[in-house]
């Protein structure tokens, strides 16, 4: 137990987190929307004032991804942020309400056919993507205006009631979610790929041994190796994927030229390069929207390795 007799003990912070996100499930969208939306911009608008420590992380992500930008400009891209952050949270509690068509104006894909033409042709494809506006929107797009259905990955939760909520939540939207931990996944995306499927994996961090390091807006960040890895292993097309919001409604996607496998090299060698191109497409999302890059941990190596910073 805790000495500290105001600390809130680990069981009871969990169910208070699970509780909390259940209630966003089922109270946020039955809210009048521009109501839910008010009330997310407030949320955010409060959180970004109290200077907590994922606000000053994210904006210590975004100083490398806008260099020279003065004390003014950081503070003004993370309360946009926040609010961007805030809109997914909002986004996402009212999705599985959206009907179709709903979903289908809500997103603009620039050149979908490069996703369609792969597609076409029953071979595997994997979708990679940052941490940029809304993913589980895209997804949904995929599943209801493509109508073909995916697998993803998802980090496992605390609580364990949590993650069921996420899994049942994307799975409502018709993805099939493996647990990121246990290692059978790969296993099986290598299977959905290899029967022609479709694999979509968010995958700008990763802080694992097994991670790539990558030169990411000039400084060394580690990412996954798993999407160049599956491709190399499946013969599936990699398609790297970048979303952004602007002042409208409606959120604008971006689907990437192909990164190919190269021709040559050790197995380690293709993945760090096609884990660097990946990045440097990432980073062309990012630099057009870094206010949507939803970053609140820390991401490059040096910051890792900084032990007197607590964020």
């Amino acid at each position: 137990m805790s000495d500290d007799p105001g600390a809130v003990r680990p069981g009871l912070r969990d169910r208070l987190t699970d509780g909390l996100y259940g209630l966003g499930w089922t109270a946020v969208k039955k809210l009048p929307e521009p109501v839910a939306r008010t009330l997310f911009r407030i949320i955010a608008d409060q959180a970004w004032k109290r200077r907590g420590k994922s606000v000053l992380r994210l904006e210590s992500n975004l100083a490398r991804v806008v260099p020279g930008a003065s004390p003014a400009r950081l503070a003004e891209l993370s309360r946009a942020g926040m609010r961007s952050y805030m809109r997914y949270w909002m986004e996402s509690f009212r999705l599985p309400t959206w009907s179709p068509a709903r979903i289908k104006a809500s997103i603009e894909v620039a050149d979908a056919h490069r996703l369609t033409d792969a597609l076409g042709t029953g071979r595997g494809v994997i979708l990679a993507l940052p941490h940029l506006a809304n993913w589980d929107l895209a997804g949904a797009w995929v599943t209801t205006d493509l109508k073909v259905p995916f697998t993803t990955v998802a980090e496992r939760l605390r609580p364990e009631t949590l993650y069921d909520r996420f899994v049942a939540y994307r799975e409502g939207l018709g993805m099939e979610v493996l647990p990121h931990s246990g290692g059978a996944a790969f296993g099986t995306l290598a299977r959905r790929l290899r029967a022609g499927g479709l694999v979509c994996l968010v995958a700008d961090r990763d802080l694992s041994a097994s991670g790539v390091e990558v030169t990411f807006f000039g400084d060394t960040a580690r990412m996954p190796a798993g999407p160049a890895l599956l491709a190399q292993q499946t013969g599936a097309l990699l398609l790297p994927v970048t979303l952004g919001y602007d002042d409208t409604p409606v959120m604008k996607a971006r689907i990437h030229p192909p990164v190919e496998t190269p021709g040559s090299g050790s197995r380690g060698e293709k993945t760090s390069s096609m884990t660097q191109a990946l990045a440097d497409a990432f980073a062309v999302g990012i630099a057009d929207h870094p206010e949507d890059w939803h970053m609140l941990q820390r991401l490059w190596l040096a910051d890792l390795e900084t032990r007197e910073d607590p964020t």
